[in-house]
């Protein structure tokens, strides 16, 4: 036990120093491939003690000398099991976007700790194997203790195991169209899971926040808007989970600024302090708003990521490719969201764009301006500098560059009336009030016009309901669009969506690019292209494993998902190494090739055991 546990602060250690070199942090996506790699690391000494061991109950008496042939006999397996390792996580890592850097930091972390394990069992495993174990004696006539008659009663039953599976080996050996059966069913159990698993990219977490995004009827003002901030804040408070809040008049994180905005961010209580999720406590918070009139309410999560949107859920832009009219492309989007609406996968789907802000609209007469000796832009530049603002220089101090900015005082750009007081000056050098040039006509148009790849477009965001991914929403949107969004309109994924959606496109690409690469490793490996099949046709069972759970759990296909087949495509081929290297050996010293699979799957059946255990016990804390 004392040898495979050395070998885990060895690799770990070891890996640190790599991941400072490669300027790597110490984030989820390092300790996520540091926790696997302690199940990992292991297998390999565990594959050394168990040969060594092997030996010694044939009859070895010298612990150096069954060493050094167990190692004869297992250099071979264990550097093709590493390279098969170091295949399948290294190409990964070169894959570009967001999705590369959750495969660069966990794959790369992984390999390292990988090829650090085999160097351990190549060198140091052995060495202490040849100072640690002692051969085997037969006391039969001094009594056992409790561990010894354990050991024994547990090898006996083993060694029945061992009987009865290489008996099944050698019936399946025979009946050859039952593993083609089994295998053409396993493929077809993969393909049909993997097609109908739901797909997202990162699954939403429990942050312990919880965002609000509050609008009000267009022209509210800040007063009214903090009255109403407020009656929510004191909902908020009343639900235990919640320990503070945070209000905000005047802006929000979806609809902007304007004084008819506002949020309100609650931070939960420790998650052993409360037996609901964020999802639970923001299906209460909409129950007991909804109930608050002229007020547009949405509770939210963050997103996983931060920088990738402003929620989690979906996002996307609602896009107006014609340039037209602005209430038009507003009554698309509200037709396009209530169709929405109606999806059973989605939860809501909502944005803050209104088009009924009161405003001014100026008209500029030209001729004026022009008898004056004067040009729009001076007209204009004169009301920016007024009402608008300026950036005009910069100035330092104590070290420090300061902006300067210019803007008439509030009292004296906040009416109508306040026009007469702004003056420009004409050709002739005297002043002129700016109202003898423009005119003011009231109008209704939104507060903010916002623009995605160069297009007007709206923004909206939404959630999926419970029993759906985030990839049901996404494909839930895709069919609306098609069905409810006439010509010169469309749409595009944007934050978390984006990625998702882009990420999607390479999955299988990526799960290709490891077998191909694992397959050219063994056939160099082994000087044959037939031979690694008998490695990667164990692959189908194995992944549809991984599909079979993903739907029994209701996990969704999410890039922890794909990083986790990905390591799979490993350990799948280094159990299967381990026979193929056994019997190979075996075929070479004359043995035929059915003896050979059969011994060879009988001998290694124990280390498989072994190191599956180790890394599955590995995984459950």
């Amino acid at each position: 036990t004392l040898i495979p546990a050395i070998s885990v602060p060895v690799a770990i250690i070891g890996t640190f120093f790599f991941l400072s070199l490669f300027g790597f942090t110490i984030n989820l996506l390092t300790l996520f491939a540091l926790v696997l790699a302690i199940g990992i690391v292991v297998d390999d000494a565990i594959v050394v003690v168990e040969a060594v061991h092997a030996k010694l109950d044939e009859g070895y008496t010298d612990a150096k000398k069954a060493t050094v042939d167990a190692m004869d006999d297992i250099s071979g397996a264990i550097i093709s099991i590493t390279l098969v390792m170091a295949a399948v996580f290294i190409p990964v890592s070169f894959i570009q976007g967001s999705s590369g850097v959750f495969y660069k930091q966990f794959g790369l972390t992984l390999a390292i700790s990988i090829i650090l394990s085999a160097i351990n069992a190549l060198t140091l495993s052995p060495a202490l194997c040849a100072i640690l174990l002692k051969p085997h004696k037969d006391d039969h006539d001094k009594p056992k203790n409790f561990l010894k008659r354990f050991y024994a009663a547990f090898n006996t039953s083993f060694d029945a195991v061992t009987g009865k599976y290489k008996k099944s080996v050698s019936f399946l050996s025979r009946k050859k169209w039952i593993v083609g059966v089994g295998i053409a069913f396993f493929t077809v159990v993969l393909v049909w899971t993997m097609n109908t698993t739901p797909k997202g990219f990162v699954p939403n977490e429990d942050l312990g926040t919880i965002m609000s995004d509050i609008s009000l009827p267009a022209g509210t003002s800040q007063e009214e808007t903090s009255v109403i901030i407020s009656q929510i804040d004191s909902i908020v408070h009343k639900i235990p989970e919640i320990k503070s809040s945070l209000r905000v008049v005047g802006r929000s994180m979806i609809s902007g600024s304007g004084s008819s905005y506002g949020m309100v961010i609650s931070r939960l209580t420790p998650w052993n302090e409360r037996k609901r999720d964020v999802k639970a406590i923001i299906g209460e918070l909409f129950a007991k708003t909804a109930s608050i009139k002229g007020a547009k309410i949405i509770f939210f999560a963050p997103p996983t990521i931060q920088g990738f949107g402003t929620s989690g859920g979906f996002e996307f832009q609602l896009q107006d490719k014609t340039g037209g009219d602005i209430k038009k492309f507003n009554e698309i989007g509200n037709s396009f969201l209530a169709a929405l609406a109606k999806r059973p996968e989605i939860q809501y789907a909502s944005t803050s764009f209104n088009p009924n802000f009161p405003q001014y609209q100026i008209s500029v007469n030209v001729a004026k301006v022009k008898q004056a000796g004067l040009t729009v832009s001076d007209v204009l530049g004169v009301m920016q500098g007024y009402y608008g603002g300026v950036y005009a220089s910069n100035f330092n101090k104590f070290g420090k560059q300061f902006r300067v900015m210019f803007q008439a005082d509030a009292k004296y750009r906040a009416n109508q009336e306040s026009l007469t007081s702004i003056y420009v000056r004409n050709s002739a050098g005297t002043m002129a009030p700016i109202s003898e040039f423009i005119t003011l006509e009231k109008v209704y148009g939104p507060q903010a016009i916002s623009r995605f790849n160069l297009f007007t477009s709206i923004s909206v965001t939404g959630n999926p309901n419970a029993g759906f991914s985030s990839g049901d929403a996404l494909k839930a949107v895709q069919e609306v669009a098609a069905e409810q969004l006439p010509a010169g309109y469309g749409y595009e994924f944007s934050g978390l969506s984006r990625e998702e959606m882009n990420s999607g496109s390479q999955t299988i690409f990526i799960f290709l690019l490891c077998v191909i690469f694992v397959y050219f490793l063994l056939a160099a490996q082994y000087e044959s292209y037939i031979l690694p099949l008998a490695v990667l046709i164990s692959l189908p069972i194995g992944l549809a494993g991984v599909f079979v759970f993903d739907k029994i759990f209701g996990v969704d296909n999410n890039i922890y998902t794909q990083i986790t087949l990905i390591m799979l495509v490993g350990l799948l081929a280094k159990n299967a190494i381990l026979i193929v290297e056994y019997a190979v050996d075996r075929r070479r010293k004359g043995m035929s090739i059915v003896n050979s699979a059969i011994d060879g799957a009988t001998a290694r059946l124990r280390p498989i055991l072994m190191t599956s255990f180790a890394f599955i016990l590995g995984l459950l804390p």
